[in-house]
């Protein structure tokens, strides 16, 4: 179950799926013919962690071509016929495409997001996010899910609403593990047949939802309500295994990989900005959240710069950069919505090596903002800027529903709603233009589009057969 893809390198492509018990070597089968799965890879990595209701099982096959079809199988799967995927595009290939972005998207069903419960704005009848990626995300090469995913650190929250049963503190695990494992059932059919790319938010993080209060017993509770195995990221590091050793990042939290005329990356706004930072949760919960340090201090800041130090742009112009943390964002609270911390730290190399593009969430709203360099806008806006272009999309949807933005909306922004679930998909045409639209869930119309230009010089087109 919850069989995932993720690219490792140009050539290869890690499995990944759950289990009940531990398996002794992982194996998976694959080839380019569906009816024969000519190859098998295998490997030692069948892990789990106190309180897991299952094992997380990680095979990286190798040697793979790119812009390829594959077909592939785990063994004793109970699936009769094999999921297939596409290989990363060839680095420098100029050939047009699409990506798709959600953040802030958590469990889809009647112990999470519903049209009946919590603040969704959901209608009966409407599409939820997981369902839009499917119907109108089928042309995209992979999602990107930079932060919150499953929001598994609800489960308190939901009882002392009222929206789940109760149970005791003592058995609060088993409703943690059960949403995760609901959410990660729930997003197979994506996962299994694309790249599931991820970033740590803050609901990764600890089992409390960064404090949680129960008002009417005048209780509150922190992190020391978690379970072993339910702290510092247990979970998500256990869970996924992201090209960080290939492009010289740390686990599941910072890393980059390339496809086409792209530069991804990922990085962590949760811990690791020089001091084991981990700020305030938007529920208003206290730094301290005892996560990270991952790394030696300011080993992000430094893979970073000789990351971004690296990049051809020839080869790939376009530089894309994601953290679940804005530091541009309308939000009403400050304190606990915008990152400051990882302006300072992430901004100033983000001008020095002409990023493109930055995306987060966090803020459960959509707002596109202008080209910005330390809260000016840039006079070219989207017309060949030289600074980033930055964007907040945490819309994707979760059982709270949308937060509010604060009004009037800052100079910077350009567009911005905080009624409709949604997704981001990215179009880039050439080495010239790119296009971010924001795709309604709820019936897949576009509320927002927008096209950026960079004035530079496309090398001579390259046909590769897709």
């Amino acid at each position: 179950m919850q069989v995932r893809l993720a690219y490792a390198g140009e050539n290869g492509m890690t499995v990944s799926w759950n289990t009940y018990s531990k398996l002794s070597k992982p194996t998976v089968r694959y080839g380019r013919n569906p009816k024969h799965l000519d190859h098998v890879a295998r490997s030692d990595v069948s892990v789990t962690y106190e309180t897991s209701l299952t094992y997380n099982n990680h095979v990286q096959l190798n040697g793979l071509e790119p812009g390829t079809t594959y077909y592939y199988l785990p063994v004793h799967s109970e699936d009769k016929e094999p999921y297939s995927f596409k290989t990363v595009r060839p680095k420098g290939d100029k050939t047009p495409y699409s990506i798709a972005v959600a953040i802030d998207m958590g469990v889809m069903s009647a112990d999470g997001l519903t049209t009946t419960g919590g603040g969704s704005p959901l209608k009966i009848g409407d599409h939820n996010t997981q369902q839009s990626l499917q119907n109108e995300g089928t042309d995209t090469d992979f999602l990107w899910h930079p932060g919150d995913l499953a929001y598994a650190d609800y489960w308190l929250k939901e009882e002392i609403q009222g929206f789940l049963p109760n149970t005791t503190i003592a058995d609060g695990y088993k409703v943690y593990e059960s949403l995760l494992n609901q959410f990660y059932d729930q997003m197979e059919p994506i996962t299994s047949q694309k790249p599931y790319m991820v970033g740590p938010g803050n609901h990764e993080a600890n089992c409390d939802n960064g404090g949680t209060t129960d008002s009417v017993h005048n209780i509150s509770y922190n992190v020391s309500i978690c379970m072993p195995g339910q702290t510092n990221f247990t979970g998500y590091r256990n869970h996924f295994r992201m090209p960080s050793s290939e492009s010289g990042g740390v686990g599941n939290f910072w890393y980059s990989f390339d496809s086409g005329m792209v530069h991804y990356i990922q990085l962590d706004t949760e811990t690791d900005l020089g001091h084991g930072f981990i700020g305030p949760d938007e529920d208003g919960g206290t730094e301290g959240e005892e996560t990270g340090p991952f790394a030696l201090k300011d080993a992000q800041i430094k893979w970073l710069q000789k990351d971004l130090e690296s990049v051809d742009r020839k080869k790939t112009p376009w530089i894309i950069a994601a953290g679940h943390r804005p530091w541009y964002a309308n939000a009403k609270n400050k304190t606990s919505s915008i990152c400051e911390d990882c302006r300072e730290v992430f901004e100033p190399l983000f001008i020095q090596y002409n990023v493109d593009l930055v995306l987060a969430g966090h803020n459960h709203y959509y707002e596109r903002n202008a080209p910005i360099s330390n809260f000016n806008v840039d006079p070219n806006e989207l017309n060949n800027p030289s600074a980033p272009w930055y964007i907040v999309n945490g819309a994707a949807g979760h059982y709270d529903g949308l937060d509010s933005l604060k009004m009037p909306l800052q100079p910077y922004s350009r567009y911005a709603q905080d009624t409709a679930y949604g997704w981001s998909k990215l179009t880039f045409h050439n080495c010239t233009h790119l296009t971010h639209e924001f795709i309604s869930s709820s019936n897949g119309t576009v509320l927002d589009t927008a096209t950026l230009f960079k004035d530079r010089k496309c090398e001579e087109h390259k046909k590769h057969h897709w």
